[in-house]
């Protein structure tokens, strides 16, 4: 039996023909499990990683709907995806139906997606205080013309939301919101467990999900929050009911995950799940890493190996590398310097290092919460106007 924290280890693998194919649109997803857009890095050299440790659906990171309208570089960039990945999953965010349908009919009309998912969840300052993100299901009638804007501009292509629970626990709207979502069209709904006050402190809150479940009946609905080892997931499927589960931080520096969620729950329905081996040892994160930086820098061109820094302390969490190690990897110039590096790392530690398993549910990357949320001067005045935000909303750069 592969190593588990000890929340996770009377778990059993998926039992045969316990769980289904999940039907998005005219997608089966299975495994039911879907990589959840996170900015700055959920790019395309992320997502080909993930696809190639396991299946499912991969999302890419926010792009904003008024930036690909009008042709933002930057934008379009974050918008391509690569000769392997299929399904093509894109996140888009907006604040206003306009922009929000002819971004979707851009897409679909340029046969550019195979998946559309809309961004009503982020709770960053800088997002909510312009009314975009969290901040938008407050205005239900606002967010219910944004959602059929998309379904009406996409066709065939299904559109899911993400969102949260509410802003804070005065101002619950995921039920809410996900009834007008459904009744607009779309295919499915993903449900990150916390309020955008939480940020991502504390626990998710999965008995959300499991009322979500229950009130939406027509559509499949995703857990997302605290899936940090493959059993979480069945942990929160036999728990809430749900269809799938969505992974954030917890395949920070361990794109892997998806190969042991592909375990668990077996090659197809009906197969039954396995128990996972180990995680990898120092040797086979270290040859991961170097791929992965490669393929940054074939993507994003020299300055791809900055943007590779942040991953190299995801990576190495839970082994035990030593301060030096960590630090003389945040500084890396080059592949070549990190290859040099890697092994200098492996000579000394030696390539069978193993993790430690207390740190496998260890958060990466967002820590931060509970803080109050910003919202634009009278926001929650009328929840019935339909006035959108103003155009510096949709101002944010893709990919955050």
């Amino acid at each position: 039996m592969g190593l588990r924290s000890e929340v996770n280890a009377d778990v059993a693998p998926a039992a045969p023909e316990e769980f289904e194919t999940v039907r998005v649109g005219p997608m089966e997803v299975w495994p039911p499990v879907v990589l959840a857009p996170m900015a700055g890095i959920t790019n395309a050299p992320f997502r080909v990683l993930c696809r190639e440790m396991g299946a499912g659906l991969f999302v890419s990171e926010m792009i904003t709907a008024r930036g690909l309208v009008d042709g933002n570089a930057k934008t379009i960039r974050h918008s391509r995806f690569g000769p392997t990945e299929s399904p093509r999953s894109i996140q888009l965010y907006g604040t206003e139906p306009e922009s929000m349908h002819s971004a979707v009919r851009l897409l679909v009309g340029e046969d550019r997606v195979d998946h559309i998912d809309l961004n009503f969840g982020c709770p960053m300052p800088k997002v909510t205080r312009k009314g975009g993100g969290a901040a938008l299901p407050l205005k239900l009638r606002l967010f219910g013309s944004i959602v059929e804007a998309a379904v009406g501009a996409a066709g065939d292509v299904p559109v899911t939301v993400k969102f949260r629970k509410g802003t804070d626990d005065d101002h619950l709207t995921y039920l809410e919101a996900g009834h007008i979502a459904e009744d607009a069209g779309v295919s499915a709904l993903a449900l990150h467990a916390r309020t955008a006050e939480q940020l991502y402190s504390g626990e998710a809150d999965w008995s959300s999900v499991t009322a979500l479940k229950a009130a939406l009946t027509s559509i499949p609905i995703f857990g997302n929050g605290d899936i940090w080892e493959p059993w979480d997931a069945l942990r929160m499927m036999r728990s809430t009911g749900c269809d799938g589960v969505v992974v954030g931080r917890g395949c920070l520096g361990r794109p892997w995950l998806f190969g042991d969620l592909a375990t668990v729950f077996g090659d197809s329905p009906g197969t039954g799940g396995s128990d996972t081996g180990n995680p990898p040892n120092l040797g086979s994160v270290a040859a991961v890493m170097l791929r992965h930086a490669r393929l940054l820098v074939d993507w994003a061109g020299p300055h791809g190996i900055r943007d590779f820094r942040k991953h190299t302390t995801w990576y190495l969490k839970g082994y035990p590398t030593g301060p030096v190690v960590r630090r003389n990897l945040k500084a890396i110039d080059s592949p070549n310097n990190l290859d040099r590096l890697l092994n200098e790392m492996l000579a000394d530690l030696g390539r069978d290092m193993g993790i430690d398993p207390t740190s496998l549910r260890i958060p990466r990357s967002h820590r931060g919460g509970p803080r109050r949320v910003v919202l634009p001067d009278g926001w929650l005045d009328d929840p019935e106007d339909m006035t959108p935000p103003p155009a510096e909303a949709e101002a944010l750069v893709s990919g955050g």
